[in-house]
């Protein structure tokens, strides 16, 4: 019921396009045409709801790969689902952004790193600025969680954010892998020392 609620107060426009991912829209759906599985649609807001736990049990659900994208990573619960996955045979890769990773005082990525998750640096923009965790984008039950929400204990416990979690379009899905990759290719791979953190 709460989740319903909150769809029904988003503005109108934001609401249609969400409503449009979880429905196929298409003119020939349901004349013949081949189903599309529906997507679903979860939205949270920090600090109200449990943000982190539900990345947490999306990272737990990950059978098979986990990309991410962060411009900070200081939260020690993401980190330890991360290489918990690691472990049960999960492949896990981890961009995030090189400022941050330089200057963030206690950030995650040297534990990453010593877990044997690769780590690569985006240098080339101003900030590499994307909060973004993809759970098996090659499979029908893949997961997409994006939004403002870095992975820090701030963005749960002190900052106003917003996630959204999709599951089950194989196109957004898609589409985010690919960007993930593009951003892979220029990213640099993480040293294996950092003044601050190591």
């Amino acid at each position: 019921m709460m989740r319903w609620r909150r769809l029904l107060l988003l503005p109108p426009l934001l609401a249609t396009a969400l409503a449009a991912l979880a429905f196929d829209a298409r003119p020939d759906a349901g004349r013949g045409a081949a189903p599309v599985a529906r997507a679903a649609v979860e939205v949270r807001f920090a600090p109200w709801d449990d943000v982190e736990g539900a990345i947490l049990q999306v990272i737990r659900e990950a059978r098979r790969e986990i990309y991410v994208q962060a411009f900070l990573f200081t939260s020690r619960a993401l980190a330890r689902a991360l290489v918990e996955a690691r472990g049960r045979g999960v492949a896990v890769a981890v961009l995030a952004d090189a400022g941050q990773a330089e200057r963030a005082e206690n950030s995650q990525l040297p534990l990453l790193a010593a877990a044997d998750i690769p780590v690569a640096l985006e240098t080339r923009y101003a900030a590499a600025h994307n909060k973004v965790i993809l759970a098996d984008p090659d499979e029908a039950d893949g997961v997409v969680v994006t939004g403002s929400y870095n992975f820090t204990y701030s963005a749960q416990a002190r900052n106003a954010e917003n996630v959204v979690i999709l599951r089950g379009d194989a196109r957004v899905l898609r589409a985010y892998r690919d960007n993930w990759w593009r951003h892979r290719l220029e990213a640099q791979p993480r040293p294996r020392t950092t003044k601050a953190t190591d």
